[in-house]
């Protein structure tokens, strides 16, 4: 729990716990030096999004308890509500890379073992994560039986229990299908791989790239931040990609959201990633005080990317 989570609302004191109404809240973020000019708003705002979440879009406006002269609560809304929006971005377009690898993974495999190959545990090298992943399917798809059409053709109409893969993955999170994807033979990891221009150390590419993502999208669809956030699991860049990072006191910062940027333009296709890269322009010019740095951009991304 942040600092400011503690003192600023007051609402954890040390040995103890002591709730604080919304006003006794703004009234304490007041005298930390925060400028509330419309507190009813303020106090919306507060009720609606839960003062812990929001603790961490002030940390670049403030040292510990005391907020930077000129701070305002607006920039704080302003920073939450450009971190919504950015997660929106990232989550439609890594939706785009989990269809496309959904999709050239069933393609691949049933070319080579058939449309319920897949059911041959003997197809796979980790038989534990296996059965994991087929258990944790076969609980959707009893789930999602009674709404979803696709299901009921196969099991009711096809009288088809053994669902073909290009159907199946549908079931599959972007979690599943990552590991399904490393657990598979190399022939396989290679030519999916391979379909996405990943040709050098190919599939041990696309293995880490997909829990990159499968990582980010986590973060996404939960609402966790991403503004300044710091990943302890980096992305694996090659030298190129790692010469367009930011430099920080002569160090290359690889541990901001910006390297997992990288990632997705090499799994997107050229054009979803300038559609990306405009979306995140618009948002940018849309709300100019949150600067792109704080999930580590460069100054020029526009032009590199």
């Amino acid at each position: 729990m942040h600092t400011w989570g503690r003192s600023v609302f007051s609402l954890c004191r040390m040995g103890s716990k002591e709730f604080k109404t919304i006003e006794e809240q703004i009234g304490i973020l007041k005298r930390r030096g925060l400028d509330i000019p419309d507190e009813k708003r303020a106090s919306d705002f507060l009720l609606r999004n839960n003062y812990y979440r929001i603790s961490g879009y002030s940390l670049t406006l403030r040292s510990h308890d005391v907020f930077n002269q000129g701070a305002t609560f607006q920039n704080i809304v302003d920073i939450y509500d450009f971190d919504h929006a950015l997660r929106h971005i990232l989550l439609r377009y890594i939706e785009l890379i989990e269809v496309a690898v959904k999709s050239l993974y069933s393609y691949e495999f049933t070319k080579c073992y058939g449309a319920t190959g897949y059911l041959d545990s003997a197809h796979f090298s980790d038989q534990v994560k296996y059965r994991e992943i087929i258990a944790k399917a076969e609980k959707q798809k009893a789930a999602r039986l009674p709404h979803e059409p696709y299901l009921k053709h196969f099991i009711e109409d096809l009288h088809q229990d053994q669902i073909p893969l290009w159907a199946y993955v549908d079931l599959l999170t972007i979690s599943d299908i990552s590991f399904l994807y490393s657990i598979s033979e190399l022939k396989i990891q290679s030519a999916v791989a391979d379909s996405f221009g990943l040709r050098k150390k190919g599939a041990e590419l696309l293995k880490s790239f997909m829990h990159s993502l499968t990582i980010i999208r986590n973060l996404c669809a939960h609402g966790s931040r991403l503004f300044n956030r710091l990943f302890e699991q980096k992305p694996w860049l090659n030298k190129k990609e790692l010469s367009l990072l930011r430099v920080k006191d002569g160090v290359i910062d690889n541990a901001h959201l910006f390297g997992f940027v990288l990632i997705m333009k090499r799994l997107l296709k050229p054009e979803e990633f300038d559609s990306m890269k405009k979306e995140i322009i618009d948002l940018s010019e849309k709300l100019p005080f949150v600067s792109l740095r704080y999930y580590g951009f460069c100054d020029n991304w526009q032009d590199i990317l």
